[in-house]
């Protein structure tokens, strides 16, 4: 039987309605019409639930690791049973097709089992003083309670990423879902609530009023942390209102990723990586490659081959088993989609592929090829979000590294070489957080996520996923 899919608040351990009444509709991206209306939390709801965490908080931290690591496992295991129903759900209200969505359930879960195996390695440390009178003892606390606010686009990978850790290290949490996706979230908390995690541990707000809720909560000095996923621009103003209480914050923000074809690169091996690294959910991922810097020996053939693999993949709404490419969001981040094109292509940009929105119900945008990209085109600084691949060419491969740096991101890149020695070069030259190396795709719950520059501040995933939500206590043991 198909689970019931929530539509209230989660707080406290209960489903509440807004205290007004208020809801707002969530929407099929594949066809613009209403799926279903969620409470619409204000910042009632949003201090309810930041009480909730409060009063849990100190229960929870005194758990022992290895039951909240137990959670954990059966919070994984609970989502592979429910991978079907949850896939549906992701792409009901995101638009990705199914089997984006179950690889993305699978993901998702993945960081509840990699943070169970981490709650029970949290380590200090016990040392002599230099100077032989003392003992210097460290130990790891959780920060305390913690504001999730998580995007669209991966609407349950982008919570777990943050949930599992904070679960892990004996965190309370409110977690704000993105508007556009609040059903996952919801779902998710059910799931949650039955592997185990107590009342008031993780509570879920879905609302239509975010810079009220946040701002309600930020401004709280209970709370103190503070983990966000989204645009640049958001998270700047966030870390301003997080400084009034000196929060500890994690951004991870926007990207610009480069594409880099070196002189030797092998040009199929090349293409399927640009495959996954640009239609991976239909483009819209801060780690999709957005800049495709080929070695001019190469550009023609790299260009030929990706525009027919591109010309291959089949649009349609993600429920339909034959579609490769699903809709954007929604209509406003498919205008700026447009919009984006039209002015690459202004400024001379070629179009080898797409580059028109259909005439069709939803918000869908094709497979897009441009060559012969100008430096002035505005997507060779703004990220894209969609399904477009902008080709430079480029004379020698130093001139490629300095272009994939040309930019204010510095989240994710992929070089693509022959040459191992090329490969590390490349590694220590490109100013980012993470590098894929003939891979176009980097995610991995062991294995640390995030950017410098505008891209963000802190690492999900990995070891140091944990981390973030520890703090850390010295003692000074005179003997």
């Amino acid at each position: 039987m198909t689970p019931a899919i929530p539509t209230d608040s989660y707080v406290d351990g209960d489903w509440r309605p807004a205290a007004d009444g208020a809801t707002f509709a969530v929407f099929d991206p594949a066809t613009g019409e209403a799926l279903s209306r969620v409470a619409d939390a204000g910042r009632g709801e949003a201090i309810a639930a930041l009480d909730a965490a409060c009063a849990a908080r100190d229960a929870w931290a005194a758990t022992s690791p290895r039951q909240r690591s137990e959670i954990l496992r059966r919070a994984y295991e609970l989502m592979i049973a429910n991978r079907d129903h949850l896939a549906a759900l992701v792409t009901a209200e995101m638009g990705k097709p199914l089997s984006e969505s179950a690889g993305e359930v699978t993901y998702a879960a993945d960081f509840f089992r990699w943070f169970a195996e981490e709650a029970v390695r949290v380590a200090g440390e016990y040392r002599t003083a230099p100077a032989g009178t003392s003992r210097i003892l460290t130990t790891r606390k959780p920060v305390g309670p913690c504001l999730l606010v998580t995007p669209w686009n991966f609407p349950l990978a982008m919570i777990t990423r943050k949930v599992a850790p904070a679960l892990a290290a004996g965190c309370t949490m409110v977690v704000k879902p993105a508007e556009q996706t609040p059903l996952s979230a919801l779902a998710l908390a059910g799931l949650l609530a039955e592997a185990g995690v107590p009342a008031g541990v993780c509570n879920v707000i879905p609302t239509s009023r975010p810079a009220e809720t946040v701002s309600a909560l930020l401004a709280d000095r209970r709370l103190r942390k503070l983990s966000f996923t989204g645009s640049t621009e958001v998270g700047r103003l966030l870390q301003a209102q997080a400084s009034e209480t000196l929060l500890r914050v994690s951004l991870e923000l926007g990207g610009n990723a480069p594409f880099l074809v070196l002189a030797d690169a092998d040009v199929d091996q090349a293409v399927a990586g640009a495959m996954l690294a640009k239609l991976r959910n239909g483009g819209q991922s801060c780690v999709a490659a957005n800049r495709f810097l080929v070695h001019e020996s190469l550009a023609g053939e790299f260009a030929d081959k990706l525009t027919s693999h591109m010309a291959a993949v089949q649009v349609g709404p993600g429920s339909d088993p034959a579609a490769g490419l699903g809709p954007l969001i929604d209509d406003h981040q498919r205008k700026r989609v447009a919009e984006l094109v039209d002015d690459a292509r202004a400024h001379g940009a070629g179009v080898s592929l797409g580059g028109q929105a259909p005439d069709r119900p939803g918000y869908f945008y094709p497979p897009t090829v441009l060559v012969d990209v100008p430096d002035s085109a505005a997507l060779n600084q703004e990220e894209i979000f969609g399904p477009v691949a902008p080709i430079r060419a480029f004379p020698d491969d130093a001139s490629i590294i300095s272009a994939a740096n040309d930019s204010p991101y510095g989240l994710v890149s992929y070089v693509y070489t022959r040459d191992l020695s090329a490969a590390l070069a490349a590694i220590d030259a490109l100013d980012c957080g993470m590098v894929g190396v003939n891979r176009g795709l980097v995610s991995d719950a062991a294995a640390p996520f995030g950017g410098v520059k505008h891209s963000g501040i802190g690492r999900e995933g990995g070891h140091e996923g944990i981390a973030e939500y520890l703090s850390l206590t010295y003692a000074s043991i005179g003997i």
